[in-house]
């Protein structure tokens, strides 16, 4: 996960055509303050707001933990409960033989939860300790989200990974998905990690060998361009916890995540 933006924000609850947002608090993700000429919001109530929201708690293992009764598992459950919905519609066309339906999902935050990290770091970010947070691959499940992968698979609905982890984290993050139950599809047909020294030929409008000018769209609805033109498949939904996972076109349907933690132009 590349993070070149780094600030607690909370996501409000909302619904929009084609698109599922779910969160807490004031203002979205989206929203900007710069200029803002009020009081921002005090940065300690709302840490303590995001930990009520997370249901934060630390473990026997001294790992920051989301609660399953929290509002933040709930929020998830209704993004989970809209994308099973239409994995079931993309399931039943392509049993009649319309589409060849994939779903794609973010890895940070939409499958594995950082909590721990960001919570240990005062919700900062630091390149070196988030690598070696990563490559301990001993992140915990983002509730719900491995069932939603096995649910796809069952469906007979591709599943796909693009995710801004770069290549070098690969095998981490294999381990990691593969010990919350996201086992399905994780080879290199189907993982779409950041690969700075020798981006693939689709991205070539942004990057070239040794050279990265992609923005996060950029790269993400890329990456999901090619899953649909040179795959051959129907992105059906698209799952992450960034606006940016989710913008750029290429996909049916997108879900939403809450993350009240970070925000990713």
């Amino acid at each position: 996960m590349h993070k070149p933006l780094r600030i607690a924000s909370a996501v409000a609850a909302c619904a929009v055509a084609g698109t599922v947002l779910y969160g807490t608090g004031a203002a979205t993700a989206g929203q900007s303050t710069a200029n803002s000429t009020h009081e921002p919001y005090n940065i300690g109530q709302l840490s303590k707001d995001i930990d009520a929201y997370y249901g934060t708690t630390l473990d026997a293992d001294g790992v920051y933990q989301a609660s399953p009764d929290s509002p933040y598992a709930e929020d998830l459950a209704r993004a989970d409960a809209a994308a099973r919905k239409q994995i079931d519609r993309a399931a039943r066309a392509a049993h009649h033989g319309h589409t060849r339906p994939a779903i794609v999902f973010d890895i940070d935050d939409t499958l594995l939860l950082s909590l721990d990290y960001e919570k240990k770091n005062n919700y900062g970010y630091d390149s070196d300790t988030w690598a070696a947070y990563v490559d301990r691959a001993d992140r915990p499940a983002v509730p719900g989200s491995p069932e939603l992968v096995r649910y796809a698979e069952k469906k007979g609905v591709e599943v796909f990974y693009n995710s801004g982890l770069s290549d070098a984290q690969r095998s981490a993050a294999v381990e990691n998905l593969k010990k919350v139950g996201a086992d399905v599809n994780l080879d290199t047909d189907h993982v779409f990690l950041k690969d700075k020294a020798n981006p693939p030929s689709y991205l070539s409008h942004c990057a070239t060998p040794g050279t990265w000018d992609c923005t996060t769209v950029e790269y993400k609805a890329g990456t999901r361009r090619h899953i649909e033109r040179d795959l051959g498949y129907d992105v059906v939904a698209n799952v992450g916890d960034q606006y940016s996972d989710l913008q750029g076109g290429w996909a049916d349907r997108t879900y939403k995540l809450p993350n009240p933690t970070y925000f990713v132009e």
